[in-house]
């Protein structure tokens, strides 16, 4: 932060006489002033001068006492509404801390300012600026720090030069660690310069006019229609205009934009010959039965694009692609469906494993979608053991699936048949350790044939 000299009294002094002095030649302007009756605004281009007086309260952690502050203003209207003001305020106070010294507070702020209702003479407006402040004094953030303000206030017109003004700012010192300060003032503004508004010269009585008996701006004497209606807007003949030249005049036309040479109703608009929305003249299917849906060009409605119109399709949601026949619905098509049942077992095992749990579901899903199937669940085995023992072995893991797909899947067991075969059929090696495993399994394959 910039310091400044902390022992600068004579200076103190210098700036309270200059803004006394002010503050007193602005009540001497007002008085000689308020004679004045002119019309009171914000005026456009006028400069502004404002001396004022209120208080200014600091953060609690900044250790300074609250003290009255002393101010000065100018600035300059853009606009009715926009202006730019710059303003000093001092601030003569003393500090919290123990000696509680002397404390010496500068702000200089360039603020912009929006003013409401600017040519009344209550003239509210909100204003946003930046600067900085001094603080000299044996406090722990003396020196100059940038500030931000917002904010708002009232002007009130005493005359067309002088107003009372009242305003509250919300000051933020320091970005990073930020203090939060108040200034609230009352105040003189003095105003000079800018735009005197133009009083508004009457406009000079109307000659006297020809007869018009009608009231549509065309005279008796060249009213080739001198009975229209009230309101009515006319042509230069004084006849009802027909913007689309249908023959019906615009003031009973309900469809005024009718192309030229369509034909049209008592009421202007395109005739409807079949009374489905299109009008004839754009309608490609013009003979739609009554109460038919159709599409923007007056032809029958066909959603699902199977080449019959909704109206006569009895199948109104056929997929893309599908063949239908003359009331919409798909044509029937056979197809053949199926499902491979795979278990592998450990050695001399029944048990069935957790990672064909899948495969079960699935199979028990297939089971269940089509409840005509039925199914022959084959066991197999390895060549370790005798011929009897792999053929019970076998049997054992055929009917270990089958009875788990009815009693946790909960398939009829008139359609399972459990048969082993021991080791009499392998699929691979079974000199190998992987070809073995691969014959101890459970297998079925599932099918049906469907109708879609």
């Amino acid at each position: 932060m910039l310091k400044v000299p902390k022992n600068i009294s004579s200076e103190k002094e210098c700036i309270m006489r200059i803004i006394f002095k002010f503050i007193a030649v602005a009540i001497i302007m007002l008085l000689t002033a308020l004679p004045n009756s002119s019309a009171a605004e914000n005026k456009a281009g006028a400069v502004t001068f404002n001396p004022n007086i209120g208080g200014y309260v600091f953060g609690g952690d900044q250790d300074i006492k609250n003290s009255l502050v002393y101010g000065l203003g100018l600035g300059y209207n853009l606009t009715e509404n926009w202006g730019v003001e710059g303003n000093f305020n001092y601030v003569n106070t003393k500090s919290k801390l123990a000696g509680k010294e002397d404390v010496e507070a500068y702000l200089y702020r360039i603020d912009g300012l929006y003013h409401f209702m600017p040519d009344k003479k209550f003239v509210p407006y909100l204003a946003l600026g930046m600067g900085a402040i001094t603080i000299n004094g044996a406090v722990k953030d003396d020196g100059t720090d940038p500030l931000l303000n917002y904010g708002g206030g009232i002007k009130y017109f005493l005359n067309q030069n002088f107003a009372i003004r009242g305003d509250v700012r919300h000051i933020i010192v320091k970005y990073d660690n930020e203090f939060k300060n108040l200034i609230y003032t009352m105040g003189l503004t003095y105003m000079f310069g800018g735009e005197e508004k133009k009083e508004a010269v009457p406009p000079a009585p109307a000659p006297s006019q020809p007869k018009d008996s009608d009231g549509d701006g065309v005279y008796d004497e060249m009213d080739k229609c001198p009975d229209t209606p009230k309101g009515v807007v006319v042509d230069m003949n004084g006849c009802p205009r027909d913007s689309d030249g249908d023959g019906v005049p615009d003031y009973l036309d309900k469809c005024p934009d009718t192309p030229k040479g369509v034909t049209v109703d008592m009421n202007g608009c395109p005739r409807d010959s079949d009374g489905d929305g299109v009008p004839d003249y754009l309608d490609k299917c013009p003979d739609t039965p009554i109460g038919a849906p159709v599409d923007s060009v007056g032809c029958p409605n066909d959603s699902d694009g199977d080449g019959v119109y909704d109206y006569l399709d009895k199948c109104p949601g056929t997929p893309k692609g599908i063949k239908v026949d003359i009331s919409g619905c798909p044509i029937p098509i056979t197809e053949k469906v199926s499902v491979e049942l795979h278990v592998e077992f450990d050695t001399g095992s029944a048990a069935i494993k957790s990672v064909y749990e899948d495969n079960m579901q699935k199979v028990a899903n297939f089971l269940k979608a089509y409840p005509g199937t039925e199914a022959v669940i084959e066991g197999h085995t390895d060549n370790v053991g005798g011929e009897q023992y792999n053929l019970k072995l076998s049997q054992r893991r055929s009917e270990s699936v089958m009875q788990q797909l009815i009693k946790e899947y909960g398939i009829d067991p008139s359609r399972l048949k459990a048969k082993g075969f021991g080791k009499s059929q392998p699929i691979a090696d079974n000199n190998t350790k992987e070809g073995k495993q691969k014959n101890r399994r459970v297998v079925a394959v599932i099918s049906t044939t469907v109708t879609k």
